[in-house]
């Protein structure tokens, strides 16, 4: 299955960023940069909108634990909506829905 990290938005202090498909180890490096390159350039809240999502694993979960401490160091938020039932369950049982905010 093909996958997708893309800005859809970056307006109004607020970057958002579509996840499609199946996000896991293999496209790590792209994650980061697809994030950081945009947010670096203007600091701002960022979205993780999963609608799309169809699998995710803990190298990047890992990782947008990464980009949220960096939000917060910022004083910014990151929020991740749109997670299908059995993905939010994998954010539950790592202790993420407490550490994050999910809509």
């Amino acid at each position: 299955m093909q996958h997708q990290i893309k800005v859809v938005s970056h307006s109004d202090g607020v970057m958002v960023v579509e996840l499609s498909g199946e996000i896991d180890a293999s496209v790590y490096e792209e994650f980061d940069s697809v994030i950081f390159n945009s947010y670096n350039a203007d600091k701002c809240d960022v979205v993780l909108d999963c609608k799309n999502l169809a699998f995710i694993d803990s190298t990047i979960l890992g990782a947008i634990v990464r980009v949220f401490k960096q939000l917060k160091s910022d004083g910014k938020k990151l929020t991740v909506k749109n997670l299908s039932p059995r993905i939010r369950k994998l954010f539950e049982i790592c202790a993420l829905d407490k550490l994050l905010e999910l809509e």
